[in-house]
């Protein structure tokens, strides 16, 4: 089938005018000079890839960590109706056979592939290597010194979906754990007091992505950088960013953008299963009481939590707050996409690859979404 009269979002990052072919649930041909008169015009309208949320909690009412299978086939049919394709849940910071039952129903919903939902492609285990000063919302009662060998109990057991484990660098034990598990998946800093020093050994060890920048790190200062100067310095290093407009005040985002380039930026979503719920919402958190206030989760104390958004929003945030529409495409689909090594796979429209394609107006107020070359 072909599609043609597109503005097309292609493999070099650029848009640009012309049609495309799907076949078998795959991407075809790519502005191909020759299009047969029965292809389907789609009237000039933008044409992206899936995009995929390599961060996020939950929605609709239902948290990965509830180990819930239906709840999860639940945020799966939300994704795909936003336009998330593709998705990694994150896990909380909870003692390790809760994780594991976590996790089981992950490698459930990828052995079962049901048609019609979002694709589960990976896991970001977030937590419990945290500092405790910078738990934020994670829960204190479970946090722990990193922990190789419990690490890899949970990624055998879930058949290796891990795709990326989180740590604060600070922590006893934490570069050892980094060298070791570097070949298995990509290691984040994450939930961290750490130091500059600190962070650099992490990055050299191994490290090559920061979670959700700004928020449970120390900020920049210019006699004691910290973690995101370090991040800057090493072009290894991706940075994921919650452009809910809440977590992170919009000059920042265009100040991440303008640091770490777009071709490093992975913009999340970090939802939690409040997304979707009405303003005022109590819900449990990592086994914490949380509520929705003005649009964000809070705990008792205040601390600020997930969010309340989904990853297209954050992706037509970006672009209002002033990032190059190129720039932020990327950074919500092939960026996160290289992330969990599913790069050959997703992410971008490319021959090959698997169809699944965005359909949008202008503004990107409206979309079509497509899986597998399938419309939703």
């Amino acid at each position: 089938m072909f599609y043609k009269n597109a503005r097309i979002f292609c493999s070099d990052f650029t848009f640009r005018e012309g049609a495309f072919e799907v076949v078998d649930g795959k991407f075809g041909r790519i502005l191909p000079e020759e299009v047969p008169a029965d292809a389907i015009d789609l009237g000039g309208a933008t044409v992206i890839p899936g995009l995929i949320d390599v961060h996020s909690h939950g929605n609709s009412g239902a948290d990965f960590s509830d180990g819930d299978y239906q709840g999860l086939k639940a945020m799966a049919a939300y994704y795909a109706k936003v336009g998330v394709t593709s998705f990694a849940p994150a896990s909380m910071t909870l003692p390790y056979d809760v994780l594991e039952k976590a996790f089981a129903n992950a490698r459930k919903l990828v052995d079962e592939a049901p048609e019609g939902l979002s694709v589960l492609r990976g896991i970001q285990m977030e937590g419990p290597y945290f500092s405790y000063k910078k738990r934020g919302a994670q829960n204190p009662d479970y946090l722990k010194e990193p922990d190789f060998d419990g690490f890899m109990h949970l990624q055998e057991g879930c058949g290796g979906l891990v795709k990326i484990v989180d740590i604060a660098p600070e922590l006893p034990g934490a570069a050892e754990f980094v060298e070791k598990a570097k070949d298995i998946c990509t290691v984040s800093i994450a939930h961290t007091d750490s130091d500059y020093d600190h962070a650099k050994a992490a990055i050299d060890a191994g490290v090559t992505h920061l979670t959700h920048l700004y928020n449970a790190m120390p900020a920049i200062h210019h006699r004691n950088p910290g973690v995101i100067p370090a991040a800057a310095e090493n072009p290894n290093v991706r940075v994921e960013l919650i452009c809910d407009g809440l977590h992170a005040h919009p000059a920042m985002v265009r100040f991440a953008f303008t640091v770490f380039g777009g071709e490093r930026m992975v913009l999340v979503s970090d939802s939690g299963r409040c997304c979707g719920m009405p303003e005022g919402s109590k819900f449990e958190l990592g086994g914490q009481d949380a509520w929705l206030i003005d649009g964000i989760a809070r705990l008792a104390d205040g601390t600020i939590a997930c969010s309340a958004t989904n990853l297209y929003d954050c992706m037509a945030n970006a672009i209002r707050f002033g990032i190059r529409e190129e720039d932020a495409v990327r950074s919500a689909s092939y960026n996160p996409a290289c992330a969990i090594g599913a790069d050959k796979l997703v992410g971008s429209i490319e021959s090959g690859k698997v169809a699944d394609f965005l359909v949008c107006s202008p503004d990107y107020a409206q979309k079509r979404v497509f899986l597998a070359g399938k419309e939703l």
